[in-house]
């Protein structure tokens, strides 16, 4: 799978109890996304959620709390071909890194990140500049996000 095609949607972060499961923070909408999703290189079932964007996971092979804590910091990736299209106006967060930012004209930089601190979307730049994602025109083709 190329860089491009791989999709980051959770990190796992801790064991949880002592049967060999793991605590994984979700990067999607819901922490039971992972139900439905097909992680690559890793056979991972979702047990339950865990908070907002924590889910409770088994994985294959894993039978004890010593082996599950030498998965913390394992990435968990899916193929881009999985996800579904979306509707017109959404995107998902991948494909708007490293787009170029413009207000009033003006360049402002690259989105390097994207936070959600519960108020709606910032775009964090290359320079650690943060702008409001809220009313912006997103042209995929070109690469531009006009605010």
């Amino acid at each position: 799978m190329s860089e491009k095609s791989k999709i980051l949607i959770g990190k796992i972060v801790a064991a949880q109890g002592l049967g060999g499961d793991v605590r994984v923070q979700t990067f999607t909408s819901e922490p039971s996304d992972l139900q439905t999703l097909k992680i690559e290189n890793i056979d991972l079932k979702f047990i339950r959620t865990a908070g907002r964007d924590v889910a409770i996971c088994k994985i294959s092979g894993i039978n004890d709390r010593n082996a599950a804590e030498e998965l913390r910091g394992t990435e968990l990736f899916i193929n881009r071909e999985s996800l579904p299209a979306l509707p017109n106006g959404e995107y998902y967060q991948t494909d708007l890194i490293g787009m170029t930012v413009i207000i009033n004209g003006e360049e402002q930089g690259k989105v390097e990140s994207i936070q959600n601190f519960g108020a709606g979307d910032i775009l964090e730049m290359e320079s650690g500049k943060m702008i409001s994602f809220i009313g912006a025109n997103v042209d995929i083709e070109k690469g531009i996000i006009v605010i």
